[in-house]
């Protein structure tokens, strides 16, 4: 037989040493997963198709430490498949290859495959189209795993052949479950007190894998009492917080501050701005969205907020970090605490669309210059008001395309300085109805 199928021949030896407690402790059957009921529960969709004894191709899309390698591995043993993994990061179309030949093979003789693919979003477009006559013809049972949003970053084609699980963070309960499960099979409790205990779960930042290397090495402490918070974080530095500037993390996070900001709550906007800025997110960025946020959500219910934002940019041009990170948090606060009015953000939007409605139409004789006799002689210019010399300086005159019925684009709120916007607007279209126009 090929050694393409003899994998014995080839099999690393196993290392030496203690095994890691991360790999002690990974369960050894979906019963013994902690976390992510709302995938494994009986009423859960994977639950549901185990039940059911009918399992389909899955992409589990989850941030890292959750669990998705362990939950193809334990899926295999539960439905007699092989377990075969990947990573797309290594591998490469050669490597994909070998392990379909070697799938197709195992089929022959009554062994079905599940394929796990670890980070299955790095695979350009034709390696993830690669995948499809094989998932099709049912060589493989395709378990993808990834920490991006699989509607951006993969094939619809593979997406429509493939359901698509969320797995989450692991709370603090759960940390819990799994520290106690650690101090089982350490044969000893953590030499933390309370309040030293909690602060260790939170450094994990809902990843178990990260929890139970924390663990390691705390157990490997020689302690003689139980430390309590201070010793702990001068000993083990917290772990960084998950943040990709260029993924899901990162706009998720910006959607959140923005509409903390539109919904006045100055403290869940600071909070927000707080967790990008540790997360090294670019301050200029947040500059940049936080003076969008003026204009779109305050705009002229507080003429003053955009100018307030520009000056807070200008400030940490000059200061830099960390003293100018400051400007923007106090321009953040402004924003939140400013009432809020979308009425020139929506006026502009409904503009563009009548633009985009009547083409190229062109603007009333009246109000168009006529530097020559030819023009003059077309009407142009005829009967234009010059507005300073009308009474109240207002002449009422029409500015839209002759033929054009009049839009409604602009409609200021009842807050703030719009108030008084409306006040005015309503003024001028009160004359411009006495007068006819």
């Amino acid at each position: 037989m090929s050694d393409l199928f003899d994998t014995a021949a080839d099999a690393p030896e196993p290392p030496k040493g203690p095994r890691p407690l991360a790999d002690r402790l990974r369960p050894r059957a979906l019963s013994e997963v902690i976390g992510q009921e709302q995938v494994l529960g009986p009423d859960a969709p994977l639950g549901a198709m185990l039940a059911a004894g009918s399992l389909s191709s899955l992409i589990f899309w989850g941030p890292p430490g959750v669990g998705k390698t362990t939950i193809a591995r334990l899926l295999a043993d539960e439905t007699d498949l092989h377990f075969e993994q990947i990573s797309a990061i290594f591998s490469g179309v050669s490597e994909l290859r070998k392990v379909f030949e070697a799938a197709k093979h195992r089929r022959a003789n009554g062994q079905g495959t599940l394929l796990f693919v670890d980070e299955i979003h790095r695979f350009n477009k034709a390696q993830q189209d690669s995948f499809l006559p094989h998932m099709e013809d049912g060589t493989i049972l395709l378990v993808g795993a990834t920490t991006e949003n699989p509607s951006f970053e993969l094939n619809a084609a593979l997406l429509s052949r493939a359901q698509v699980l969320v797995l989450t963070r692991l709370e603090l309960a759960d940390l819990e479950r799994l520290a106690q499960r650690a101090e089982t099979d350490l044969g000893r409790s953590l030499p933390l007190d309370g309040p030293a205990r909690e602060g260790l779960l939170e450094m994990a930042d809902g990843d178990g894998r990260a929890l139970l290397n924390l663990i390691e090495q705390v157990m490997a402490w020689k302690v003689e009492a139980k430390l309590d918070t201070k010793a702990l974080t001068t000993r083990l530095m917290r772990r960084a917080a998950q943040y990709d500037k260029s993924g899901d993390e990162h706009y998720n996070l910006i959607s959140a501050l923005h509409k903390s900001v539109r919904g006045s709550d100055p403290d869940a906007a600071l909070y927000w701005l707080a967790r990008m800025l540790e997360g090294g997110e670019d301050p200029r960025y947040l500059a940049r969205r936080i003076t969008r946020m003026a204009i779109e959500d305050i705009g002229l219910a507080d003429p003053n907020a955009q100018t307030h934002c520009l000056h807070a940019w200008e400030v940490y041009e000059r200061l830099g970090s960390p003293e100018g990170e400051l400007a923007l948090a106090q321009a953040l606060i402004y924003l939140a605490l400013a009432p809020k009015s979308n009425a020139g953000y929506t006026a502009y939007k409904a503009a563009r669309a009548q633009a985009k409605k009547t083409g190229s139409e062109p603007p009333p004789k009246h109000i168009l210059n006529a530097p020559t006799s030819l023009m003059k002689d077309h009407g142009y210019g005829k009967g234009y008001s010059y507005d300073h010399d009308a009474e109240d300086g207002f002449s009422g005159q029409n500015y839209f395309p002759d033929g054009m019925k009049r839009p409604v684009l602009y409609q200021p709120v009842e807050r703030g300085f719009e108030r008084e916007l409306k006040k005015r607007l309503d003024w001028f279209a009160k004359q411009r109805l006495q007068r006819g126009n």
